[in-house]
Order: C-alpha cells, then sequence, then structure tokens
C-alpha cells in the first residue's frame, strides 16, 4: 500500500477524525498555545496515525472572530517540513476550504506544496461557482509554480441534472470529471460510527465507488491541466 499523509486544513479541524476515530485531533495550533510556542512541539505531539497507518495532522485556526485561520495553515506546513514529516510518504493530502477566500487558505497551492489539486464539488450553483473561484487560484499560481488541476470530483446532491453539469463545467475549465460519487445513507451511518465507509462497510457499493476514485486519482497523476476558468 501507498504511505500517506493527510494534512487537514479546514479551521473545524475535521478533517482526520474518521480516519482516527475520535472527535477531532489536537490542532498544532491549539497545542503550540498550549505549550508556549510551535517551536516547543515534537512531531509525535501533533500526528497522530489512524485506520491503515494512514498519519493525520490538522493545522487548525483561532477562535471565530480572532486572527487569520489561513495562519495555521502556513505555520504548520512550515513545522512539518522542518521536522521531516514528510520523508516516506508516497502522497500527501491537503484537505483545504472550498471556499478559498485568504492566501492563507491557498498555501498549499501558492507555495508550491501540492502538485495536484482535486476540487470537490457537487451539481448545486455556490458549488460550482465555488469550484471556478479555485480554478482562478490555481490559474493565478500555475505559471509561476508547478501546481495543476487533476480534474473535478462530482459528490452528488441528487439535484437536476447533476452529471451534466458536472461534465460541463470541467470542460469549460479544459478539465475532466474525474469521478461522480453517489450519494448513499451509508457515508452517514460510518460518520455516526466515526469511521470511513471503507473501515465501515468495506463490501458495500459505495466503498467500491470510493477504491474506483482512488484508482483514478492514482493513474491520474502528472497528467493535469492548467484551468481556463469561466471569467
Amino acid at each position: 500500500g501507498q504511505k500517506i499523509l493527510i494534512v487537514g486544513c479546514d479551521p473545524k479541524a475535521d478533517s482526520t477524525r474518521l480516519i482516527l476515530h475520535a472527535k477531532a485531533q489536537d490542532t498544532i495550533l491549539s497545542l503550540a498555545a498550549s505549550a508556549g510556542s510551535v517551536e516547543d512541539l515534537e512531531l509525535e505531539d501533533v500526528m497522530k496515525v489512524g485506520y491503515k497507518d494512514i498519519r493525520c495532522v490538522e493545522s487548525g485556526g483561532p477562535e471565530p472572530g480572532v486572527g487569520c485561520a489561513g495562519r495555521g495553515v502556513i505555520t504548520s506546513i512550515n513545522f512539518l517540513e522542518e521536522n521531516g514529516a514528510y520523508e516516506n510518504i508516497d502522497y500527501v493530502s491537503y484537505d483545504v476550504l472550498g471556499d478559498v477566500v485568504c492566501g492563507g487558505f491557498a498555501m498549499p497551492i501558492r507555495e508550491n506544496k501540492a502538485q495536484e489539486i482535486y476540487i470537490v464539488m457537487s451539481g448545486e450553483m455556490m458549488a460550482m461557482y465555488a469550484a471556478n473561484n479555485i480554478s482562478k487560484g490555481i490559474l493565478k499560481y500555475a505559471n509561476s509554480g508547478g501546481v495543476r488541476l487533476g480534474g473535478l470530483i462530482c459528490n452528488e446532491r441528487q439535484t437536476d441534472k447533476e452529471l451534466e453539469l458536472a461534465e460541463a463545467l470541467a470542460k469549460k475549465l479544459g478539465t475532466q470529471l474525474i469521478y461522480f460519487v453517489p450519494r448513499d445513507n451509508v457515508v452517514q451511518h460510518a460518520e455516526l460510527r466515526r469511521m470511513t465507509v471503507l473501515e465501515y462497510a468495506p463490501e458495500s457499493q459505495q466503498a467500491d465507488h470510493y477504491r474506483n476514485l482512488a484508482t483514478k486519482v492514482h493513474n491520474n497523476g502528472g497528467k493535469g491541466i492548467i484551468p481556463t476558468p469561466i471569467s
């Protein structure tokens, strides 16, 4: 199997909880606040190992209404690099906020940390609007750095003509719809038990969809494009 590191870049700090079977992981920012500074932390303080030996880190963010949440992402990635978190890792997944409104969240894109971006969206208007906005961000940094758009992943919301809309948007952006993930209640059932679908119901159709998605992303490595967002 591949060695995987997940870096949650969302102030909600909920990217890793199903892998760790926990409410929420202690974030780098909150641990740094308790310890006095980031320099006082060790890698094992912030990195937890979960299901299938997936390594998990949450960057965290400040209290709502105070400070810049994007700073947490910057602080965290710098800490991880300095402490060798990326050694012997095949895949690093940065789970970033979809509505990238500030530069901090765009850090994995901006600083050449991420090579390929997959935008998870649905057929709803605002989700498609956000996907186009993220594409604008990728375009902005694609020429100076190596970041590329890997494709769109549609997480079905069961809205009208969802598949057609997702495919049409992908075409407009010059990319592909990598996968259409159908909606299934097994996802909620797994979440209630703090598990991923692959662990909770490995034989389910939904688990197969996620396996297929992973294979598609793996096979798509290095084939990303510079997007052509709608102005």
